[in-house]
C-alpha cells in the first residue's frame, strides 16, 4: 500500500492511489465490532458517490499535497496493506455541522471548497497557518483505543512503534477470501511411531459396522492412546463387555425392521384368512376329554360358536358357523346343556349337538307336574330319589318365587306352576337348587311379559296366582292348542255366580287326579264327589288353591284371553278331539256316544 495521502489530516485518498476505490473483500469493507471511527469506513468512495465531500479535482490538489508534506514531518507512520487503522490517524471524520467542514484529528479543518483551517479558524496557505511559520506540533502520545486488538502495546505515536509484522512470530495480515490458502493438514504420525494403532477387524470397514470396544463419546485422547487395555495394557473391562453405540444402533434398527416386518406379515395373513382363507378348524371327532357346554335360550350360531370355542370344543367361531350352515338341520340346535369333546372339528360338533345322546339337558314339558320334574332332576344329577323334592319343600322360599306365589295355605307345592316348561342344563356337578332356581327364574321372566295383576282384576280373579291356576287347568284339560281358548271360557263360565248348572263347581277330573297323584280317566262318580280335599273341584266350589301343573305359553295366553263363548261342557269321544257344548242336553248326548264307543272297545 502506498503512503500517498496518509498524512495527519483527514483528506481522502487520491484517485491515483493504487488502492483507491478498492471495495475490500468482495466489495465490502471489513469492520471491527466497534470501530474507533464511529462505524464510518476508513476510506471514501469515488467523488460521484459522495459529492458533499467537495471537489477534489485539480484546483484543490496542490493544497492537498502541501498539507500532506507539512504534517508528515516528524510523524513516521507505519502502514500495512489493508491495516490502516493501526498506522495513524483516521483519514477524516464528519463533524456533524451540517456538512460545513471536516475535522482533522491532527487539529485541521476543511470547508466545502477544500480550504484548510486550524483550530482557531486561521486559513492555511500552504507554507503555514496565515502565512506564518509555526513550529511543528508536539507529538501526542498514543493512547490505546479500548477496541484496539493490540491492547495499547504501542509505546507512543512517535514513529518508534515496533513492527510486529516484521517478526517471525507475527501473525500474517488477513487476506481477502479469494487470496486465502487452505491451511495445511497436520502431518500424520508414522505408523512405526504409533502406540495405539489398531486397524480393527477390517481396515476398509465403515465405522458404523466396526465392532469397536471403545466408547464413541470418549473425548479423552490419553485414554485412546492407551488403547483397549488402559494404563496397564490390560483393560479394566473384558473384551466385548462394552458395546459401541454404532453396534447398538445397528441392533436397534434391525429389531425395529424385524418387528415392522413381522407385524405386516401377521396382519397381512389375518386379512387374507378373513377374506380368502378357510377358518381355522380341528380335525376329527375330538381328542380331548369331555366338557359340558351350556347354550342359553335364543342363542344363534355365532353365540353358540363362542361358547364352544371358550370351552375348547372348536378352534374358531367362523368354522362352527360355516359347519352349522352346511348342515340341513343345523338351525335345530336348541338351548340347553351339551356333553361334548374337546378339539372337535366344527362339522363333528354340529352333528353331536343334534344327537339327543349329547344333550346333557333336562326338559320340562308343558303341563308337567312338579313331582315328575323332581324325579327327572334326581336322575339327571345322579341323586337318590326324593332328593330334589325334599330340597324344594325345605328351600322353596329361597328359590326366587314372586310374592304372590304362596297365597293360600292349602297349596300342596308352592313351586307348582313355576317350573316353567323349557330346556335346562343339568350337569352332574350341579346342585338341585341351582336347577330349580333356573326354572323359577324362567317362569318369572315369562310371567313378567304380562300384567298379571291387572289381568286378574279384569277377569274377576283374586290375584295373579289364580291366573296361573286357570292356565294350568286349561293345559291339563285341553287336548290341542285349539281347545285352550274354549276351555278357558268353560272355566270362567262355571265360576260365574249365575251358574246354576254346576253351582260354581268346576268338576274337573284333572284336579282330583292331581291330588291323588294319578292320571285316570275312569273315575266313579261316588268316589270323586265324596272325596274331601281343597283340590277336589267336585267337592269344593271355585278354583283349587294353586296350579295343578306347569302351563305353557299358549295355555297362559288362552287364560288371559278366552274366546268369549258360552261354553259350559266339553268331552272327548275319541281322545283326539274335544267337543264343547253350551247346554246340559247337548252334553248328555255326547256322553251317551262316549259310553257306546267305550263299550265297543
Amino acid at each position: 500500500m502506498t503512503e500517498y495521502g496518509r498524512g495527519p489530516g483527514s483528506e481522502p485518498w487520491h484517485p491515483e492511489d493504487p488502492l483507491y476505490g478498492d471495495g475490500g473483500w468482495g466489495g465490502q469493507e471489513a469492520q471491527a465490532a466497534q470501530s474507533p471511527y464511529g462505524g464510518q469506513p476508513q476510506h471514501y468512495p469515488e467523488q460521484p458517490q459522495q459529492p458533499q465531500y467537495g471537489d477534489w479535482g485539480t484546483g484543490q490538489q496542490a493544497d492537498y499535497d502541501q498539507g500532506q508534506q507539512q504534517h508528515a514531518q516528524g510523524q513516521q507512520q507505519h502502514y500495512v496493506q489493508g491495516q490502516q487503522q493501526y498506522g495513524g490517524h483516521a483519514p477524516q471524520q464528519y463533524n456533524g455541522q451540517g456538512g460545513q467542514g471536516y475535522t482533522d484529528q491532527g487539529g485541521g479543518q476543511y470547508d466545502q471548497n477544500g480550504q484548510q483551517y486550524d483550530q482557531n479558524g486561521r486559513p492555511y496557505n500552504g507554507g503555514g497557518w496565515d502565512g506564518q511559520q509555526y513550529p511543528p506540533q508536539q507529538q501526542v502520545p498514543y493512547a490505546g483505543d479500548p477496541n484496539d486488538p493490540y491492547g495499547g502495546q504501542a509505546v507512543a505515536y512517535d514513529g518508534q512503534q515496533p513492527d510486529y509484522y516484521g517478526t517471525p512470530d507475527a501473525y500474517p495480515p488477513p487476506e481477502p477470501p479469494s487470496r486465502r490458502r487452505a491451511e495445511p493438514e497436520p502431518e500424520a504420525e508414522p505408523e512405526s511411531q504409533r502406540t495405539d494403532w489398531d486397524p480393527g477387524p477390517d481396515q476398509g470397514e465403515h465405522a458404523f459396522f466396526a465392532d469397536d470396544d471403545e466408547d464413541d463419546t470418549d473425548d479423552d485422547p490419553q485414554s485412546r492412546r492407551r488403547g483397549k487395555g488402559g494404563k496397564g495394557g490390560k483393560g479394566s473391562k473384558g473384551k466385548g463387555e462394552k458395546k459401541s453405540r454404532n453396534g447398538c444402533a445397528c441392533l436397534v434398527v434391525s429389531l425395529v425392521l424385524l418387528s415392522v416386518g413381522g407385524g405386516v406379515t401377521y396382519f397381512g395373513y389375518q386379512f387374507y384368512q378373513s377374506r380368502f382363507g378357510s377358518a381355522p378348524d380341528y380335525a376329527g371327532e375330538g381328542t380331548g376329554g369331555q366338557v359340558t357346554v351350556v347354550i342359553p335360550k335364543g342363542a344363534f350360531g355365532s353365540v353358540i360358536g363362542q361358547k364352544l370355542k371358550a370351552a375348547g370344543v372348536v378352534k374358531s367361531v367362523d368354522a362352527f358357523v360355516a359347519a352349522q350352515a352346511q348342515n340341513e338341520n343345523g338351525d335345530k340346535i336348541q338351548a340347553g346343556s351339551y356333553l361334548l369333546k374337546k378339539q372337535m372339528s366344527a362339522e363333528s360338533a354340529v352333528a353331536l349337538m343334534l344327537d339327543p345322546k349329547s344333550q346333557n339337558n333336562l326338559v320340562v314339558r308343558e303341563g308337567q307336574r312338579n313331582v315328575t320334574v323332581y324325579e327327572a332332576i334326581d336322575k339327571q344329577l345322579d341323586l337318590s330319589k326324593g332328593t330334589t323334592a325334599d330340597v324344594a319343600k325345605k328351600k322353596y322360599k329361597s328359590l326366587g318365587l314372586p310374592d304372590w306365589a304362596d297365597a293360600d295355605s292349602d297349596i300342596k307345592d308352592p313351586l307348582e306352576g313355576f317350573l316353567y316348561p323349557a330346556t335346562y342344563p343339568a350337569d352332574k356337578n350341579m346342585k338341585p337348587e341351582t336347577v330349580l332356581k333356573d326354572m323359577v327364574a324362567q317362569a318369572n321372566k315369562e310371567y313378567a311379559k304380562y300384567d298379571l295383576e291387572t289381568k286378574a282384576k279384569d277377569l274377576g280373579l283374586e290375584d295373579p296366582l289364580q291366573v296361573v291356576t286357570v292356565a294350568s287347568l286349561v293345559q291339563a284339560e285341553g287336548i290341542t292348542h285349539d281347545d285352550f281358548k274354549k276351555m278357558a271360557s268353560v272355566v270362567y263360565n262355571r265360576l260365574k255366580p249365575t251358574n246354576d248348572v254346576t253351582n260354581q263347581k268346576l268338576e274337573f277330573d284333572s284336579t282330583y287326579n292331581y291330588l291323588k297323584g294319578q292320571s285316570k280317566i275312569d273315575i266313579s262318580v261316588a268316589e270323586i264327589r265324596n272325596y274331601d280335599d281343597p283340590y277336589n273341584t267336585y267337592f269344593y266350589k271355585g278354583l283349587p288353591p294353586g296350579p295343578i301343573g306347569n302351563p305353557g305359553d299358549e295355555a297362559l295366553r288362552a287364560a288371559l284371553k278366552p274366546d268369549g263363548g258360552a261354553w259350559m261342557f266339553f268331552i272327548s269321544i275319541d281322545g283326539k278331539k274335544t267337543d264343547f257344548t253350551k247346554t246340559l242336553a247337548e252334553h248328555e248326548k255326547l256322553v251317551q256316544k262316549f259310553n257306546e264307543r267305550r263299550n265297543k272297545d
